[in-house]
Order: structure tokens, then sequence, then C-alpha cells
């Protein structure tokens, strides 16, 4: 095997891919990326833990078709630090040997044979404009458990019906949900997935420059998966088994009392006021006509206070959050103003955007937060 590659197109390529190798290989060969000259001038580079596959087709000057695997992390480092010129990348034997200008590496060769077939991708459900789909991942995927011994809360909840797909997540103190549109392939799609968080967030942050993204899902069988595809770049991903529990009746169905408060400066007295916050200890609000005001700390240890405009609709009202929850809501939100929705001070309060202080807020971006008790 031999051909010529960008530099720059290679580094961004390996990287890419790499990013799904494990961290601890079950297996020798799962910590190498697989690299594929065609005859046609495509380089395919994929990588494979079982669980995610990654996979990145990009143009190169082949000479001699052929396959080669070697260590990807290994790979993606050498890629990122070659000067900038073109890689000319030539198989010996067991080796690979990189030579960009007059930078000269050989790495050893794994056996490709014993290398797993990848995934195939499943059939295309639809396609996603891929700025709606980085916006909705980031703003449900801040509220999905990272505690892996609960599996189930690591994943988000994918709901397709027709036209709309549902985004719902949660680590039991918080709950995201997020309704978009898509252009489904058939009018009539419904589905339900359970899709790995960090999937989700990887194929967002990776997919950004194409325009639209296809998503592919096979939810029958043993290997139920999901599939991402643009740019000459497509992942897979097994689903997450078993039954996510049912969180959408945790919104409530009516609110007695909301206020309204400028998105921008919330966030920045919540942060002021949280560093004087002692672990697990929790940021009060108080909200009363015209204002609302930010308290932390107690008794010999330090305190902070600050008071902001707010618009108040309902009784008084007294609560209390964690300060990094709190904070991972008004960050996800993309509206100048914020509307939170109260039933009781001791029951889960509705963040949601809106675009001025008497405007309709929008519901779809919701984000529900567990209060905590305080003393006083």
């Amino acid at each position: 095997m031999k051909f010529r590659v960008e530099r720059d197109v290679l580094a961004e390529a390996v990287t890419w891919t790499a990013r799904s190798l494990p961290a601890r290989p079950p297996v020798p060969v799962l910590a190498g990326v697989r690299i594929e000259a065609t005859g046609d001038g495509v380089l395919n580079l994929s990588s494979f833990d079982y669980e995610v596959s990654a996979r990145s087709d990009i143009p190169a000057e082949v000479e001699t078709p052929g396959t080669v695997l070697v260590s990807g992390r290994l790979l993606a480092d050498i890629s990122k630090a070659l000067p900038a010129k073109p890689v000319d990348v030539d198989v010996d034997g067991t080796k690979v040997v990189l030579t960009c200008g007059a930078s000269r590496f050989t790495l050893l060769t794994m056996p490709v044979d014993d290398y797993p077939a990848l995934p195939v991708m499943p059939e295309v459900a639809g396609s996603i404009d891929a700025g709606v789909l980085t916006e909705a991942v980031g703003q449900v995927t801040t509220a999905a458990s990272r505690d892996e011994t609960l599996p189930l809360l690591t994943g988000v909840r994918m709901e397709i019906e027709g036209e709309k797909v549902t985004l719902l997540a949660t680590d039991r103190y918080r709950l995201a949900m997020r309704e978009l549109t898509w252009h489904p392939a058939a009018p009539s799609a419904s589905a339900v997935a359970l899709v790995r968080a960090r999937t989700l967030s990887d194929v967002a942050k990776s997919m950004t420059t194409a325009g639209a993204v296809d998503v592919a899902l096979s939810t029958d069988g043993p290997a139920a998966l999901i599939g991402f595809e643009a740019g000459g770049r497509r992942t897979t991903s097994l689903l997450v088994e078993g039954d996510y529990p049912p969180v959408r009746r945790l919104f409530p169905e009516s609110t007695t009392t909301h206020a309204v408060v400028s998105t921008p400066a919330l966030i920045e007295a919540a942060r002021r006021v949280s560093l004087v916050a002692e672990r697990n200890t929790p940021i009060r609000l108080t909200f009363s006509e015209g204002q609302v005001v930010l308290e932390a700390g107690q008794g010999d240890d330090a305190q902070a206070s600050e008071a902001l405009q707010a618009a108040l609709t309902g009784e008084d009202i007294s609560t209390a959050f964690n300060p990094h929850y709190l904070l991972d809501g008004l960050g996800a939100l993309t509206a100048p103003f914020v509307r939170m929705s109260f039933t009781h001070p001791s029951k889960p309060a509705v963040m949601t955007g809106q675009d001025s202080l008497e405007g309709e807020d929008d519901l779809t971006f919701r984000y529900l937060l567990m209060p905590i008790r305080f003393a006083g």
C-alpha cells in the first residue's frame, strides 16, 4: 500500500476517528485505526470498540491500494505533529513508513485479519440540520448522568413521531427536554431509542460543518443501532438497553407562580454568589414584587447576596438549588430571558426561555430542577 495525503486532512481524520478508541481495549487490535486505501482515490479510516464505531473518508493520491492497521492514538499524535507538507505513507512488510518533509516515522502494523468487521449502517430514518442538532444535544446532555452504575440514565431518550423529535435526559436531580423538527424518510415515522449521551455529544461537536446530518436507526434485534453520517464521516453506536423511567410526567400541567429574569444577569449573579457556597450547599432565591434576591452561605461561614430585577406573577416564593445544576440550566438556554415557573417551594421548578420580559415562553426546551431544602 502506498499513498500521499495532505497533512491537515490526515490529522483531522485520524484525530476524529481515534476518538472512538476504547481507553482499555479488551483485545490489542481494538487500539488500532484501520486504514484502507482504495483504487478510486479515497482513504477509509475506521475504529471500533464493540459499542461505538467511527469511519472517515478522505481524498488521497493512491498509488497502490491496500489495507493496514496501526496504533490509532500514536498515529493521531504523529499526524498532528508533522510539518505542514504532504504526507507519504508506504507499507514495508510489517511496518508503515510516514514521510513528511524531513520527518520520517516508522510504525509497526497490527494483524488486520484479526480486526472485527464494522457494523453495517442501519437504514436512514431521516435528516436533521446540523446546527439544530448541535444546539439541541448541548441543551439536553447537560442533564444526563455521568454515573456508569446507572447506565440507563447515561443515555438520552430519543422519541420520533413524524416530523418531531424529542430528546430527554435526567440524572434524577434535573430533567432536560428539547423538541425539534427534522426531515423523516417516511412521514409516519415513529420510533423510540435510548442513545448514549457521550455518543450524541461527539456527533454534535464533530459534524457541525455539515449542512445536514443523516440519522440511521435500527431498534429491532439484539444489535439495535443508531448511526449518524455527514461530510464523509459516519459513526454508529449500540443503543442502551432497558426501559427509561417515565420522566415526562414530572413536568407540571400548570404552575401558580412564575418569574422572568434576564438570563445573562442571573448567570453572572449566580456565579458570584456561588463563590461562597460550600460543597453540596445551595443558592437561595427569594422572589418578590420586582426582584429576586440570591443568597449563599450562612452562620459563621462566608456569605453573599445580590438582588436583580425580576417580573413576578403570583405569590412571593423562596426556594434553593444546587448552584452547578442551576447554572447548567441557565447556560443551556439560548433566550435573553428565563422564566422560572413554580407550583410550590419544595417541588421542582421549570425553566424556559423567552425573548422579552413580557413575552411568552418557548416550550421547545424545558429544564426541570429539583430544589434543595435549606434552613430558615
